[in-house]
């Protein structure tokens, strides 16, 4: 489905893809839980839960790292050179799985937020395996001279490329509906954590804006885990003029 005709059937309230939700977790975050500022949603998603089935099985882990990325005046954000094809999911509807490949190395998965029309996401950086770590390990251990047993249950899911091998996650996700299909994040009523800031890691423009969160304590959590100021001490920005498509 291209995007278009996704965004098409989102904003009529119609179901781009068939739900596959069971009962052995909790519902999906709805769509406007994605259709707010950004910051507020990065926070939120700490210990929401990153799902993927796939014929393989199902696998899922308890977020607790998430980054940032908001309009086109954000130098490190996709959007910053204006709309093209590739960042054409970054525009909305919110609520859908932003993929690419990092550097021709790994695929990283983000979710999209703010209203329709507004370039933001969030990337998801680390989580804590929750369901199908065994597939998770066979998944890493996949291509390297390493057993599925070496790898450490904190670090499967540690840093942003590594959660999408567990997870099984490619550019076959990109436009998935996070709200409605095998690639969700779901609510399972987990007990809340305490939540850290820093300054976004791994890039080299915009490091000083605070827009990197972290469940305290989680050994899953990639990069420092020292909190940074409080999120909200660099403001978001405006919102402008509303671009969209490419």
């Amino acid at each position: 489905m291209s995007l278009p005709a996704f965004a098409k059937t989102i904003r009529q309230g119609k179901p781009a893809l068939a739900s596959t939700s069971s009962l052995r977790g909790g519902p999906p975050l709805p769509r406007e839980f994605y259709a707010r500022p950004t910051l507020d949603v990065a926070r939120d998603l700490i210990g929401k839960v990153l799902v993927h089935e796939t014929p393989a099985g199902l696998a899922s882990g308890i977020i607790v790292e998430t980054e940032a990325y908001i309009g086109e005046s954000d130098p490190a954000c996709h959007a910053a050179p204006g709309p093209t094809r590739r960042n054409a999911p970054l525009y909305g509807p919110p609520g859908i799985a932003y993929v690419y490949l990092n550097y021709g190395i790994h695929y990283l998965v983000n979710a999209v937020t703010e209203p329709d029309g507004w370039p933001a996401a969030v990337l998801i950086r680390a989580l804590e395996p929750h369901e199908g770590e065994d597939l998770m390990r066979q998944r890493r251990a996949r291509g390297t001279s390493r057993a599925a047993a070496y790898f450490d249950p904190a670090a499967l899911c540690r840093g942003p490329g590594n959660l999408t091998r567990a997870l099984g996650i490619s550019l076959d996700q990109n436009l998935k509906d996070l709200a409605a299909s095998a690639l969700r994040i779901e609510d399972s009523g987990l007990p809340p954590r305490e939540v850290g800031t820093s300054t976004r890691i791994g890039i080299n423009v915009g490091t000083e804006r605070p827009w990197r969160f972290f469940a305290a304590g989680s050994a899953a959590v990639s990069g420092r885990g020292a909190a940074a100021p409080p999120a909200r001490s660099v403001p978001a920005p405006s919102r402008g003029v509303r671009r969209g498509g490419s």
